[in-house]
């Protein structure tokens, strides 16, 4: 049987946040992550320093495009779901959400690609109240990345 929650990092320029992503998904159950096009791969320092070695513990694997990695997923059975402030998105408190599922979460300054986008069964978004229209990917992954993970063991009848 596949991971049900897995992620996909589409480019993102940071090491910290690449290790911070890895500590996040450790902590809510994020099966395996898929880094794609300039995302950094352990081990790298500026990775661990985030991590504190859930880059050790979380299953990842890497794809030279992020087209790659989706094609592989929707041929396994996934909702590819991608977090980002677009036209179509829908409130991720509101969406609804298929297992196994593909959360996608994309460079810091350019989001995620339009080309990955048309690709997404959906789009959600986070509520922003304040001026800044967004968060730091790492951040937004963890709210976003908890949730589905909440809904998820709700589904399967677990509570961790």
């Amino acid at each position: 049987m596949p991971p049900q929650f897995v992620a996909v990092l589409d480019n993102i320029r940071s090491l910290h946040n690449v290790g911070s992503i890895f500590r996040t998904a450790d902590g809510a159950g994020v099966e395996k992550l898929y880094l794609c096009g300039m995302t950094g791969t352990p081990p790298r320092a500026e990775i661990r320093k985030a991590a504190l070695g859930a880059e050790e513990t979380v299953a990842w694997e890497y794809f030279a495009t992020t087209r790659e990695a989706l094609q592989h997923l929707r041929a396994e059975g996934y909702q590819l779901l991608a977090l980002e402030r677009a036209e179509r998105s829908a409130d991720f408190r509101e969406a609804r959400y298929e297992f196994p599922l593909a959360l996608i979460v994309g460079h810091e300054f350019e989001g995620i690609a339009p080309e990955t986008l048309a690709e997404c069964d959906l789009i959600v978004s986070l509520p922003m109240h304040g001026r800044k229209q967004s968060l730091n990917v790492a951040v937004a992954f963890g709210v976003a990345a908890y949730e589905i993970a909440r809904l998820r063991n709700a589904k399967d009848g677990t509570r961790k």
